[in-house]
């Protein structure tokens, strides 16, 4: 089976993660696109996290109705920190008969070459790029951009919705209509994320 796997720390997850696990699966002959949900970006130790079983319970009620779209938490019980190669190389072992996507925003496409093992993760994945804000100039740095298994996206949706910025509109109380799920919206104000 041909799986994608997004990463993130969905903290929230939004529509924005839905519409693209959608594009990939319709435009790159993916079956399945799990959202895996990480415990810690090894680049990003400055910001604190929710904790990751609200994170992972979101990321269940985002998937829900989506059929080929699914939520993971492999990563939560791995090794920290976490390393995608790593992963990657776990669930080769543990799934032999999947075969591998990795879906990535073009900022983290122009710093790839910077991840642990990188020549390894491309030999085990294709990695599916889609467009983020500022595109132009993450490919005019993007050391890998013609690697083989490098597969450019540039018709993917891309949102100007990102994760930091509905943390903040929930915090301030500014509506989320077209932004989250409400079934995520309403586990967010149940538990009291995202209120300091």
């Amino acid at each position: 089976m041909k799986v994608g796997c997004l990463f993130g720390s969905f903290d929230p997850p939004h529509l924005g993660h839905i519409q693209l696990a959608q594009y990939a699966m319709d435009h790159c002959g993916l079956e399945q696109v799990w959202l895996v949900v990480t415990p810690q970006n090894p680049f990003k130790q400055d910001r604190r996290l929710s904790p990751s079983k609200h994170r992972m319970a979101m990321v269940q009620l985002a998937v829900q109705g989506h059929e080929a779209i699914s939520a993971s938490g492999l990563e939560l019980d791995l090794p920290q920190p976490n390393y995608t190669v790593d992963t990657f190389a776990f669930m080769r072992r543990r799934w032999p008969q999947h075969e591998f996507s990795l879906i990535i925003g073009s900022d983290n496409l122009a710093s790839l070459h910077r991840w642990k093992e990188v020549g390894r993760l491309l030999e085990m994945v294709q990695v599916l790029v889609y467009p983020r804000p500022g595109m132009e100039e993450h490919l005019a740095q993007a050391e890998l951009l013609y690697h083989p298994a490098v597969r450019l996206l540039p018709e993917a949706p891309q949102t100007q919705t990102s994760s930091t910025g509905i943390r903040v509109r929930l915090r301030n109380w500014k509506p989320t209509e077209g932004l989250l799920d409400p079934k995520v919206l309403a586990y967010i104000r149940q538990n009291g994320l995202y209120a300091d």
